[in-house]
């Protein structure tokens, strides 16, 4: 596959497909939901807004990555999760409901804390002159990656929910097979380096993911939130869309940088070793009365 077909046709059309699967999943209600939830969900924004960025600018610096790995890394820390943080929460006994409200805020104010990010990263690695900002155009472009497909998702939810719950499984199984394509056409073209790159970003990918997990559980359990709703935020917060990272990353229009995709692919196949154990461990014992 060449690298023009891989980031002009097959991404976006990946990409799409894979946010429209979660447009599927959602309605209007999971926004409201919101309002029943909201110390849930504000502890679980802090974590992925605030918190995650700050811990892996601080992997970053600390295991010394290489500029553009760094960047890349910090790409994913500013990426919602997804509708595979809801499959994993809802395998571990989680509080999906509240997954699938916390999915559907980070994936809208991340419209506007992804430029942020991606900006002072690029500053803080890759020095001022070589910053590539995420202009108005771009933002746009980024708004109608992500909410465009969803609201279409949406709306067949809305309309149609027969076809909706006809073609949630289908897509499902597309969004997974696609995934794993990116992920292994990532590696592919960037195969000269590749095993360099796993060894720079690999340790850093894997405490990243694990400190992310950690922190997602940890917090809301010392903050006093029921096991069933740590769990949610738990996997909402360690389980990233790394699609979404590797598009932004890889599209022409916007980043034009494939080796900023590695970490986000790295990171994607190790979340889902880790996400098993990790719902192993916290779905032991009673969940339904928040133990």
């Amino acid at each position: 596959m060449q690298s023009s077909v891989l980031t002009t046709i097959f991404l976006p059309v990946a990409l799409g497909i894979i946010m429209l699967g979660l447009g599927l999943s959602l309605t209007i209600a999971d926004f409201k939901r919101v309002v029943v939830y909201p110390r849930a969900v504000i502890i679980g924004l802090v974590c992925q807004m605030l918190l995650l960025p700050v811990i892996c600018y601080g992997l970053a610096v600390g295991f010394g990555l290489p500029p553009e790995l760094a960047v890349g890394l910090m790409l994913l820390a500013a990426s919602p999760g997804g509708a595979t943080a809801n499959l994993f929460s809802h395998l571990a006994h989680g509080d999906v409901a509240l997954n699938i409200t916390l999915t559907a805020v980070n994936s809208l104010l991340s419209l506007l804390t992804l430029p942020f990010i991606i900006n002072y990263s690029l500053t803080a690695f890759m020095g001022e002159g070589k910053v590539l900002p995420l202009q108005t155009d771009k933002v746009l472009q980024v708004f109608a990656i992500v909410l465009i497909p969803v609201s279409i998702g949406m709306l067949i939810r809305a309309r149609r929910p027969q076809i909706a719950d006809r073609l949630d499984k289908p897509v499902r199984i597309i969004s997974a097979v696609f995934l794993v394509l990116i992920i292994a056409a990532t590696i592919i073209k960037e195969r000269a380096i590749i095993g360099d790159a796993f060894v720079s970003v690999g340790p850093a990918a894997l405490c990243f993911n694990l400190a992310s997990m950690t922190l997602g559980y940890g917090l809301p359990r010392l903050l006093r939130l029921d096991k069933r709703q740590s769990i949610a935020i738990g996997m909402e917060i360690g389980i990233h869309n790394g699609t979404l990272a590797i598009a932004i990353a890889s599209a022409p229009t916007l980043l034009n940088n494939s080796t900023m995709a590695i970490p986000p692919a790295i990171y994607s196949l190790i979340m889902f070793f880790t996400a098993g154990v990790f719902g192993y461990l916290v779905s032991r014992g009673r969940t339904d009365r928040g133990t």
